[in-house]
């Protein structure tokens, strides 16, 4: 069987300026780009709040997991991009409760900034995902 590749889009006007994808899926493996905590209104969800940014970035990014045909438990890494990297226990909760019981490998590391400075963190993941046949 060949591999092929699907990509999938959050909708974000940042996707055709940048030229990226949410997250792209080739065989088993699939990658979720950096994801910010965007509202559905365009607007910076907890601003100020790294554990509820955290939650967001989650959220957007187990959305792009499930749109590509993976979940959670496909996830066997993580990394935390954290504007301040003193405040790892509020990133690491919300990660922790998400991920308690699968346990992927994770990275936590401090950046500079973000494209949009109340960004405290962004999220990136890539999971292994049984490939599924595709019913003709």
């Amino acid at each position: 069987m060949e591999d092929t590749r699907q990509v999938v889009g959050s909708g974000s006007p940042l996707e055709p300026e940048i030229g990226f994808s949410r997250a792209v899926r080739v065989g088993s493996y699939v990658v979720v780009a950096g994801t910010a905590p965007i509202g559905d209104d365009g607007r910076t969800v907890g601003p100020g709040d790294v554990y509820a940014q955290t939650v967001r970035c989650l959220d957007i990014a187990e959305r792009a997991l499930r749109e590509a045909g993976a979940g959670m438990a496909d996830v066997v890494r993580t990394r935390l991009m954290l504007t301040d990297v003193t405040r790892w226990r509020e990133a690491a909760r919300a990660h922790g409760e998400r991920f308690a019981d699968i346990r992927p490998a994770c990275t936590v590391v401090e950046v500079s900034r973000f494209i949009d400075p109340e960004w405290l963190v962004e999220v990136e993941i890539d999971a292994i995902s049984p490939v599924r046949r595709m019913r003709r």
